[in-house]
């Protein structure tokens, strides 16, 4: 007995020695899986004073006492306005607790929202830096190490739709400007047929390369200019789409190289590359999936209510619907989850996106010549007059549908007992919504659009305000605009109007421009059958109110200089009719004026 006990327990020793030598032997395996899937959390830190990575080593599960004093720190510093010292500790605390979603969020936050705006804003490049810092913070490092996490892709999308695409900032524009610049090199035509073709090019570098043609092209560029010759991949796109945007910066051999490229497949096959690998891999959007939010929520086109063009990827609110719906397919991998507020929020930046490119999603850049604070004469540069972008943004009427769709489904999906709240308070800005459209819509001039989204909130909302007719609703709704203003309030109304309408006519947005002036002059009517004349304070004439709207948009220095010309020479050359009616109203006042005087 006590033979056979010993020999079970030496074949259990030569078992157990052997399963950990072949544990042993898997470790190294098993850690690089760790590390390659991100799932090690002790990584070292870089460029770390000793004391810190001490601590980190040695306290093991203490490191949360670390990451609290660290964070007290980073606070205390980022008030004593050491900005970039606050910024290397929070990221040193994002690596200390990269699996903490907070702490990513936290410090994304803090970067773009507090730190940001203790620079004064007449440094604006400054303010957009630390609000750059803020959401690459999460695109680029949180996000990649917590992809399934939803609070991450919802804070990055409110960023973008709240800090850069808000107003709320006064540095609002120039990050708008920014963002915009950033976008536009890489849209080419921004038609269905380019995305399609971002969409479909080769991911990577080896996979391009291997086309002859425009390896060749890729051998030439490396010969002409140094900055090419030992580049990688990444280096390589980047000073090539450099050298397209500001050839200047580089060789003339460079520039010559591409020149005998024009228009040969090599080169536009490889911009194309170029434009992709650049989206994908610096901001972090990928080509596939933009091209299939143009298809679902891209603005239509009135003439084919099916085909949908791609959105503008230069207006913030579209990154903010990228990164919110991005986050949501990755939540609902789980279909066993209960739905979290952190996802319903998610699902309102979505819908709140498309509304905002409804009610402001055109983008008008303009060129204005800068002018020095010091002596506010205009700057030259080269003995030429230096110009930067101004940012005008307008309704989108073509979102309507995008937004509309959106919103049903996001309706649907919370139509549950369990959440009524979400659902009523989803229902209500539905609602206010289509209430708001049908206006937009009425005056603008597109009524057959205004009666379709008139019937669908009178099924929807059968309310007692909507038993009337589209025009008796349309024209309450005007009279609860003009509630409450006085006389001069509607005079000021009015010329408002009128200038808005002028803004859409010199940007060639001719039936915004239409419907700005059908309004002024039914602000204008009310007013003048609203009242008896013996009880009436004149407004004045319309004739005369355009004219002083026309002074008032000609002598605003918020709009360039050759914006306002324009506008004359286009009023002069189309409408010679309003244009005579301008110079006999001018000529009227200087005898006015004369006669006063």
């Amino acid at each position: 007995m006590r033979l056979r006990d010993a020999t079970v327990y030496f074949i259990c020793v030569i078992l157990m020695v052997g399963l950990l030598i072949i544990a042993g032997m898997r470790l190294d395996y098993i850690n690089s899986q760790r590390k390659e899937m991100k799932l090690i959390i002790n990584e070292p830190l870089e460029n770390a004073p000793p004391s810190l990575a001490f601590a980190t080593v040695a306290m093991g599960a203490f490191r949360g006492l670390v990451v609290d004093a660290l964070w007290i720190r980073a606070d205390n510093l980022k008030d004593q306005g050491q900005f970039f010292d606050a910024k290397q500790l929070a990221e040193w605390i994002t690596i200390l607790q990269p699996r903490f979603a907070a702490v990513w969020e936290f410090q994304a936050w803090n970067m773009a929202y507090n730190i940001s705006v203790a620079i004064p804003a007449t440094q604006p490049d400054q303010r957009w830096r630390w609000v750059k810092n803020g959401y690459e913070l999460l695109r680029d490092k949180g996000i990649p190490l917590n992809p399934r996490s939803i609070e991450l892709y919802r804070e990055l999308a409110r960023i973008f739709q709240h800090k850069i695409g808000g107003v709320t900032d006064d540095d609002h524009k120039y990050y708008k400007v920014q963002l915009a610049l950033t976008m536009e090199p890489l849209l080419g035509p921004a038609d269905n047929e380019y995305f399609e073709a971002l969409a479909k090019v080769p991911a990577k570098w080896q996979q391009i390369i291997e086309n002859k043609d425009v390896a060749d092209l890729v051998a030439a560029l490396r010969a002409a200019e140094d900055v090419f010759a030992g580049a990688d991949a990444g280096k390589f796109v980047d000073n090539y789409l450099a050298l397209r945007q500001n050839p200047k910066r580089f060789k003339p051999s460079a520039i010559e190289t591409i020149d005998n490229f024009r228009g040969t497949p090599a080169l536009k096959k490889f911009d194309i590359f170029a434009k992709a690998y650049y989206l994908r891999n610096t901001l972090k959007l990928e080509p596939v999936l933009m091209q299939q939010l143009n298809k679902t929520y891209g603005p239509i086109e009135f003439s084919d209510p099916n085909k949908h063009v791609p959105l503008d990827w230069r207006h913030p609110d579209s990154h903010a619907l990228y990164w919110g719906v991005k986050g949501l397919k990755e939540v609902a991998k789980n279909e066993d989850r209960e739905v979290s507020i952190t996802e319903t929020n998610t699902d309102r930046i979505v819908v709140h996106s498309l509304q905002n490119l409804f009610r402001y999603g055109k983008i008008f850049l303009y060129d204005v010549p800068v002018v020095s604070s010091e002596d506010s004469a205009v700057s030259v540069e080269g003995g030429e007059q230096r110009m930067e972008k101004t940012i005008f943004l307008r309704p989108n009427l073509g979102m309507f549908q995008p937004y509309n769709d959106a919103m049903m489904a996001v309706l649907d999906k919370y139509k549950r007992p369990d959440d009524e709240g979400s659902y009523k308070s989803l229902q209500d800005g539905h609602r206010n919504m289509l209430k708001n459209a049908i206006f937009l819509f009425y005056q603008t001039g597109h009524l057959s659009e205004a009666q379709k989204i008139y019937d669908q909130l009178r099924k929807l909302y059968p309310f007692e305000e909507f038993k009337v007719p589209l025009a008796v609703f349309a024209r309450n709704r005007f009279r609860e605009e003009l509630d409450g203003l006085g006389i001069f309030d509607a005079r000021e109304q009015i010329i408002a109007l009128l200038r808005e309408s002028y803004f859409r006519y010199a940007m060639r947005d001719d039936d915004a421009a239409f419907g700005s002036e059908k309004l002024a002059q039914e602000v204008w009517q009310r007013y003048q059958e609203e009242y008896p004349e013996e009880y009436r304070v004149d407004v004045g004439k319309l004739p005369v109110l355009r004219y002083l709207a026309l002074l008032d948009f000609i002598n605003d220095g918020q709009f360039p200089p050759n914006l306002r010309f324009n506008l004359l020479q286009r009023i002069k050359i189309e409408r010679p009719e309003r244009y005579k009616e301008f110079e006999q109203q001018a000529e009227e006042l200087r005898k006015e004026i004369e006669k006063t005087e």
